[in-house]
């Protein structure tokens, strides 16, 4: 499965950013890493195999944010 995902950031009227990317790729391995401890704690309903493979989707689009700014970066 590949699909990507584009993310609109909030930006102001001069471009720049609101939300600071290195804080969206937090939050997102930040949310894979819960569900598994959710998992490993016995929580009911959660499904080990879909949480494990939602989180490693979102470390995935973290790297890809992470990446994409060191890019950014890199041009100026």
């Amino acid at each position: 499965m590949n699909r990507e995902v584009t993310l609109p950031l909030i930006v102001d009227d001069h471009g720049a950013l609101q939300v600071a990317a290195a804080d969206v790729s937090k939050l997102l391995r930040t949310l894979g890493g819960r569900w598994v401890r959710l998992v490993e704690a016995g929580e009911e309903g959660l499904d080990e195999d879909t949480v494990a493979t939602l989180t490693i989707e979102l470390a995935k689009l973290a790297d890809r944010i992470d990446v994409a700014c060191i890019a950014h970066s890199s041009r100026r």
